[in-house]
């Protein structure tokens, strides 16, 4: 490597530097944590933080963030290097766009890329991501058009020059957000959260001796990429396909993949996909490319650490003008509906070449209400329908919940669990502090994670409205209503979500809707499918989930052919007679 010695002690002391780095890493994203307004940000952590190389290629990402966002950032720093070129940065400056096609598929997310300089030269590049709360526009829904209506759009420009700030851009950003505070502090987070990465670098490479990141770089990029290759060669090459139909926005839509592996890669093409939305949800490449490659790696090679070599291997291709590559300027506000599903559809094809099987298909797509308030909400409703004054200040915010997560071969699915996204939810008492909102109800969803031999993920149920009698409206994006999650290898689907109001009122899972005064919104999430026959689970966990009232004495019986004593015990004979058999057999199969 570069003229040095390819020596155990070598190979040492470039681990410990990797280590180091992701250290780094870390430490950024946490920076970005404990600065951030938002709670998007500083509760469910929707960000990504990164090192890279002087040329643009990911070395290293922060445990703390999402696939959606690491991944679609790790391709969008070379679009800064293309309007900026290093050689033109300086100490102090730091970059910014949002623009969907070439970052993280759309306008809420805020991308800042800031270079590192050790003794007056360049040696890499932090890039960090939010979501912001508001970008203005019609917000986060799936509503919109067109990307134009959606939302303040920031072309590559400089978000800083030598450390003074681009007083004009925050401006005209506060001019046109509904929280401007919260979103101006979220860009300062993501320039400190890089000048700490900086930092940090310039510390280690001095500790260690190093003027320039090269050689680590090699050995990352070199090592990542050989052991996914190794990976995948464990696998049988040759094409397989699986699809899956989502509720959409007015009509049903299909994912549609073939998976080709060879010993050189997997390539995943999406041809056979619904064509672009006339609404919000459609997705950019960049964001189909982040989901993909994370639902390969999450079976392929989980323990390989993210960067460009480990994603190098894994390509992707969907037709133009589809739902999975829409281009300019179709509606992307609310693409993570469509972009959370890829995993699923990924893992139905992995199914049928990983010995022991794959996940059932889980909740997998957020439910992510933005929710707003103000004299406008007032009008919509009609005064009879809401006590505040009609002066009440204009707020914004968003929640983040899922529903369960698919079963896994060997063990039951998580609970309430924002997979593929990661994201952790928002507690109830933060969006509380920051809105008038107040939550009724939130607890798991009985009888909602699908049966089978291993369990479902359950979801949940929340109830909320405006505190007070305030009036509130919301931008519903709600998925697998229609559409619930599929069970694997005879395990069944999960319950389907629903949507309604306390009061009986009608209310739609889609687009902007109003919640009255003294009213609340019911949102009963979706649960992951189950994975093998139901038949097969062990009766004792069967009567401990009755037990613990997430599945009712009527599944028990209905679909695990389990049947319970008065007292809640099991009953083992009758249980016998249900599964046709007798006595105990068959009554612990794992």
């Amino acid at each position: 490597m570069l003229g040095r010695p390819n020596t155990a002690l070598s190979q040492l002391h470039l681990q410990i530097m990797w280590s180091r780095l992701v250290a780094v890493v870390e430490e950024q994203a946490q920076t970005l944590v404990r600065t951030a307004f938002s709670t998007t940000v500083r509760e469910a952590g929707d960000l990504s933080a990164g090192v890279f190389d002087r040329d643009g290629n990911m070395l290293a990402q922060a445990v703390t963030g999402t696939p959606g966002h690491v991944n679609s950032m790790a391709a969008s720093v070379k679009h800064f290097l293309d309007a900026f070129p290093l050689r033109t940065m300086r100490p102090g400056d730091h970059y910014i766009t949002n623009d969907p096609w070439l970052t993280c598929g759309h306008l809420h997310d805020l991308t800042v890329v800031s270079p590192t300089f050790l003794r007056g030269e360049p040696v890499g590049l932090f890039a960090s991501t939010v979501h912001v709360v508001d970008i203005g526009g019609l917000g986060m829904g799936p509503d919109g058009r067109q990307v134009f209506e959606e939302g303040l759009s920031i072309p590559l420009m400089a978000l800083a020059r030598e450390g003074r700030m681009n007083e004009d851009l925050l401006r005209v950003i506060r001019a046109n957000v509904r929280e401007p505070l919260q979103v101006e502090g979220d860009v300062y987070a993501l320039a400190a959260c890089n000048d700490e990465g900086s930092r940090r670098l310039v510390e280690m490479m001095e500790e260690f001796g190093i003027t320039n990141l090269d050689r680590l770089a090699e050995h990352i990029v070199e090592t990542s990429h050989a052991a996914t290759i190794a990976a995948i060669a464990k696998l049988k090459q040759g094409k397989y396909q699986n699809s899956l139909t989502m509720d959409g926005f007015d009509r049903p839509l299909t994912l549609a993949a073939e998976m080709t592996i060879n010993e050189d890669g997997i390539h995943v093409d999406y041809t056979g996909t619904s064509p672009a939305s006339a609404f919000g949800i459609n997705v950019v490449l960049n964001y189909t490319t982040a989901y993909t490659a994370f639902g390969v790696k999450c079976l392929v090679a989980p323990e390989v650490p993210n960067n460009a070599g480990s994603l190098a291997p894994i390509t992707v291709s969907a037709p133009e003008g589809c739902l999975l590559n829409a281009t300019r300027p179709r509606a992307v506000a609310a693409r993570h509906t469509v972009g959370h599903m890829l995993p699923d559809v990924v893992f139905g094809c992995l199914h049928q070449v990983i010995k022991g099987g794959v996940p059932a298909e889980g909740a997998s797509s957020l439910w992510i209400p933005q929710i707003y308030g103000g004299a406008d909400v007032l009008d919509e409703l009609g005064a009879e329908n809401g006590k505040a004054p009609p002066d009440i200040k204009p707020f914004s915010t968003a929640i983040f919940h899922c529903g369960g997560a698919g079963a896994r071969p060997g063990k039951d699915g998580l609970d309430v669990t924002a997979f593929p996204s990661g994201v952790r939810t928002i507690p109830v008492e933060a969006t509380e502090a920051v809105a008038p909102v107040v939550f009724r109800r939130r607890e798991f969803r009985e009888d909602s994670g699908g049966a089978g031999r291993c369990r479902g993920g359950l979801g949940q149920i929340i109830e909320l409205g405006g505190a007070e009698g305030t009036p509130i409206a919301m931008l519903c994006n709600f998925e697998r209503i229609g559409n619930p999650a599929r069970g694997r290898d005879g395990g069944r689907a999960g319950a389907p979500g629903k949507v309604s109001l306390v009061s009986g009122r009608p209310i739609g899972p889609k687009g902007r809707q109003s919640v009255p005064g003294g009213d609340f919104i019911r949102l009963e999430l979706p649960g992951g499918g189950g994975f093998g026959d139901p038949a097969n689970r062990d009766p004792d966990r069967v009567a401990l989930d009755v037990a613990d009232g997430l599945i009712s004495r009527e599944i028990a019986a209905r679909d695990y052919r389990v049947a319970l004593a008065a007292d809640g015990t099991l009953d083992r004979t009758a249980t016998a007679q249900l599964r046709g058999g007798s006595g105990d057999r068959g009554l612990h199969q794992p």
